[in-house]
């Protein structure tokens, strides 16, 4: 007998989004959506919405903005949505007293093949560190951060020049046909848990700061190419240019690799009138799109029209 489904639903970004429509477009009961309080944003700083907000309004959803999410008047107006399943993409950690109130428990959905790459930036750090395949796993939500009894996977193949946001767009989309399928389990009552299985070898998916974002011009060519297309377009990874007496920190979205032997030093800059290179072990890094302080994002060839590198220019 199918069960009767009172959902509540939890996210924020773009990426939850797509999952929360598709639960809407298959007509299940989304009795509430929690999401992060508007934040001031812009030149402006005026109040933004969240992706998430923005979506369940659209759709006369009730929406709760919580700043704490152990505060007693949130945790009553939780109670009183009488919900029996809880559903979160992209959202923060949980704490017990809510994760375990519906009667169907909290599942998680998480944008990799668990255990490996639990944490805040698994979509980045599986291009970053070079893997060929990655995926989505949803999980019953216990103590720990992305550690709960597994429900279903699927595993998706990583294209060798693929950015952060190419395969985030495709992951959202296999995330959310994924949450379907999971729903329709719970709601056949048929669902089956895997413990995930901790080795020695787990990778994490930490998150990004400045310090992680930062290139290393010491690493190997593909290091660094993984590296680059694993933050793009968000965060970006950067360096430090320095061009005469300036020294510019600088983002760099798009870059290709070529493999050759040369003299330079480690960092040095090549340039010619359509060309930017970068010296590194075993050939150089290409830029095709770069940032530069207070500037947009542009091609190389536009930068180069209008910006010219000394002979001594170095990337650090």
């Amino acid at each position: 007998m199918s069960r009767k489904l009172r959902i509540v639903f939890m996210g924020t970004p773009d990426f939850a989004v797509a999952t929360l429509k598709t639960l809407v477009e298959n007509n299940y009961n989304i009795v509430g959506v929690i999401t992060a309080p508007d934040k001031p944003a812009g030149r402006g700083q005026k109040l933004q919405e969240s992706a998430v907000k923005f979506y369940a309004k659209s759709q006369g959803l009730h929406v709760l903005q919580p700043t704490n999410l152990k505060d007693e008047t949130f945790l009553n107006e939780l109670k009183s949505l009488n919900s029996n399943l809880q559903i979160v993409v992209a959202f923060r950690m949980l704490p017990q007293v809510v994760w375990q109130m519906p009667e169907y428990g909290t599942f998680n959905l998480h944008a990799s093949l668990l255990p490996n790459y639990r944490g805040a930036a698994p979509i980045n750090w599986a291009i970053i560190n070079g893997e060929t395949k990655t995926g989505v796993s949803t999980f019953f939500i216990d103590d720990k951060i992305d550690t709960g009894d597994m429900i279903l996977q699927e595993a998706l193949d990583i294209d060798p020049n693929e950015n952060a946001g190419s395969l985030h767009d495709k992951l959202m989309t296999l995330g959310s046909d994924l949450v379907l399928k999971t729903v329709a389990l719970i709601e056949k009552g048929n669902v089956k848990t895997i413990p995930q299985r901790d080795t020695k070898n787990i990778k994490t998916a930490y998150k990004l700061d400045k310090d992680n974002c930062k290139i290393d011009w010491n690493d190997s060519l593909e290091k660094i190419y993984n590296k680059v297309r694993g933050l793009s377009p968000h965060p970006a990874a950067w360096c430090t240019l320095i061009n005469g007496d300036q020294s510019l920190d600088t983002k760099l979205y798009e870059v290709e690799k070529e493999f050759a032997n040369h003299n330079l030093e480690i960092g040095t800059i090549t340039s010619t009138k359509k060309d930017l290179k970068v010296a590194v072990k075993n050939g150089y890094i290409i830029i095709k799109e770069i940032k530069l302080p207070g500037k947009r994002s542009m091609d190389v060839k536009s930068l180069l029209n209008g910006y010219s590198f000394e002979a001594n220019a170095k990337m650090l």
